[in-house]
């Protein structure tokens, strides 16, 4: 067997084999991940939905889809909220299986209610996790009929592609910028850029202690861009059950960093984040086996 493939059985063993016990916490913890994920996109969607009615009349970036179909139908006559009720409905005939595509078809509809959203020209970064987690879930229902292969399956992608999108990212930056991306003058210039942002905004910025110690020695923002950059390389590791909830907390933690530094929260991929990040079947599982003896011992 050459290095790739004992590679690849690794990989496949760690991902989709080597889980914990299926246990009725586990079954727990699993549909209310879920219906997070699927509850977030239904949120993402209507939140889309009014900002395009009130906002949006043409595309001037086309993104993802818009780059082959025409979006400007989403614009007029409450389409998007129409869309948003479909991403609704169709999340609720996923969850309780009364239709197996369901979930791609509500990822379809997410993801045209994405690129309507940004076609001005910006883009959003804080949905993709939640995107990868429909995909996840859909994929899962259409290819299997099992839900404990289910399961397992949607914990097993999303880990690697969480993974391999926080170290591609690390990897991007280093091609873009090379090795003197983690420069503090870095942080420091953005830390401005997001304060004139603010200030614009608010007319007022408050600067955390991060940013203050960034604006006392640019080498403090070097220390936290390099710790960034490193959680990010190795971020592939969360592939590994045994560094997994490590890893995955070490994220969390660059996530509260950015926070910090740079007053940017993406509230949804943390929140995933930490329910990936920690052993919440097992606090689940405590529990249920905690009810039945404090209910007979009272």
């Amino acid at each position: 067997m050459s290095t790739l493939a004992r590679f690849a059985h690794t990989l496949r063993y760690e991902l989709f084999e080597n889980t914990p016990p299926d246990t009725k916490g586990r079954r727990l913890f699993f549909r209310g991940l879920e219906l997070f994920i699927m509850g977030y996109a239904v949120y993402f969607c209507w939140t889309w939905g009014v900002y395009i009615q009130q906002n949006i009349s043409s595309v001037l970036l086309p993104l993802g889809l818009a780059n082959y179909i025409d979006v400007s139908f989403m614009f007029d006559h409450n389409v998007a909220l129409i869309n948003a009720v479909l991403v609704g409905m169709l999340g609720l005939v996923g969850f309780f299986r009364l239709w197996r595509p369901a979930y791609l078809l509500a990822l379809l509809a997410f993801h045209l209610q994405y690129v309507a959203r940004y076609s001005l020209g910006e883009i959003s970064h804080g949905s993709n996790l939640i995107g990868m987690g429909v995909l996840g879930l859909g994929l899962a229902l259409v290819v299997f009929q099992g839900e404990r292969q289910r399961r397992r399956f949607t914990f097993g992608f999303l880990y690697f592609f969480i993974g391999l999108g926080y170290t591609s990212a690390a990897v991007c930056k280093l091609i873009g910028t090379g090795i003197t991306w983690p420069d503090g003058r870095h942080l420091l210039m953005w830390i401005g850029e997001r304060k004139v942002d603010t200030l614009s905004r608010f007319g007022s910025f408050d600067a955390t202690m991060l940013q203050d110690l960034v604006f006392y020695d640019y080498h403090f923002g070097t220390l936290i861009l390099l710790v960034g950059l490193l959680t990010e390389a190795v971020s592939f590791l969360m592939w590994w059950g045994k560094y997994r909830y490590l890893v995955v907390m070490l994220v969390v933690g660059m996530h509260f960093g950015i926070l910090f530094s740079m007053n940017i929260f993406f509230q949804a991929s943390t929140i995933l984040l930490i329910l990936l990040g920690l052993p919440w079947h097992r606090l689940i599982d405590y529990g249920l086996n905690r009810a039945p003896a404090t209910v007979a011992s009272s």
